[in-house]
């Protein structure tokens, strides 16, 4: 234990890890140079994934074997995350500073700086090249077909990704962080990269990759919740955000969503921004015929991405603020 005056400060503890994090990858992000050297731990669990849907998703296979070799695809990524994410900090922890490198870590794990960084890109696009340039910058967070969209179509999907990119690349993994240390965000990053991969409703993988796809549902609950009451609290203390708005959507239109979680961002940054997102999308040709989110304006453009942008700020300071206090009170 460290002593602050009087405040006993436990190195180990996950809530101050979580606040380092929090921290470095705010500064720092994830290094071009580091990608290029060693890649990225999300790489190393896609390379993984890639190599059981292989060996455990054969076509001729029957589909009660395509689903238990699923099964143990998320047993096999579970344990190996638990595994190496619990013996990493354990010694980590016991070195001058461990605690750092620690969070250095599970930095790596967390999106606040990069989520930011592709979104902004968007408006900037828009401003500079026009619907051309929107519709390239947006391929990069969105997986709809750009050539399909419109400004506002294209606008739409940018904050629609903010909002659930926040919830699933942000506050999902800190949760976890807070929860299970090192070993709980590893966890969760290789939950939600196998569900992105192969928790798929085709073919190939909607057997395989049922597994995956239900637990990703789990484990993101607590964070879709957490992220809407967030949004709306920004939008209190943002101009021209509506945080009554927000609420009312979040209540009324959240469960609708034909995703369990997703919803319940994507209604409060709809209320609070006086808009209407989801709705019918096009997938790879595929219409899909979900519920709007809010009832405003279907009408958005590179304003009201920036306008979202600076929702983002306030409820990710809202977010550092609950980090603090955990890391003070459970300290």
């Amino acid at each position: 234990m460290l002593l602050a005056g009087t405040i006993m400060i436990d190195p180990t503890s996950p809530y101050l890890l979580l606040s380092l994090a929090l921290l470095l990858e705010a500064l720092l992000g994830y290094p071009d140079g580091l990608y290029r050297l060693i890649r990225h731990p999300v790489v190393w669990i896609g390379a993984v994934i890639s190599r059981l849907d292989r060996w455990l998703n054969r076509p001729h296979w029957p589909t009660v074997w395509r689903r238990a070799g699923g099964v143990l695809t998320v047993l096999i990524l579970l344990g190996g995350a638990l595994g190496i994410g619990g013996a990493l900090q354990i010694w980590l922890l016991r070195l001058p500073g461990g605690a750092l490198i620690v969070g250095l870590l599970a930095s790596s794990l967390l999106a606040q700086r990069s989520l930011y960084r592709f979104v902004a890109a968007v408006p900037a696009a828009l401003r500079r090249e026009g619907l051309a340039g929107g519709r390239a910058a947006v391929a990069h967070i969105v997986g709809r077909d750009p050539n399909s969209l419109d400004e506002a179509g294209v606008s739409r999907a940018a904050i629609e990704s903010l909002a659930e990119n926040f919830s699933d690349g942000v506050t999902a993994p800190a949760f976890w962080l807070a929860v299970g240390g090192l070993p709980g965000i590893l966890a969760y990053k290789a939950i939600n990269t196998a569900d992105s991969m192969i928790g798929h409703r085709t073919p190939k993988h909607e057997a395989f990759g049922w597994a995956a796809a239900r637990l990703d549902d789990l484990v993101n609950l607590p964070a879709s919740r957490l992220t809407a009451l967030l949004l709306v609290a920004a939008a209190a203390v943002t101009r021209g955000a509506r945080a009554g708005a927000a609420a009312r959507a979040v209540w009324r239109d959240a469960g609708k969503h034909r995703s369990p979680n997703a919803g319940w961002p994507e209604a409060a940054m709809a209320g609070a921004l006086g808009l209407r997102l989801a709705g019918p999308r096009r997938y790879a040709g595929v219409v899909v015929d979900d519920h709007w989110m809010g009832d405003g304006r279907a009408e958005a453009g590179a304003a009201d991405i920036e306008a979202g942008l600076r929702l983002y700020r306030r409820a990710l300071a809202g977010l550092w603020l609950l980090a603090g206090m955990w890391a003070w009170a459970m300290g």
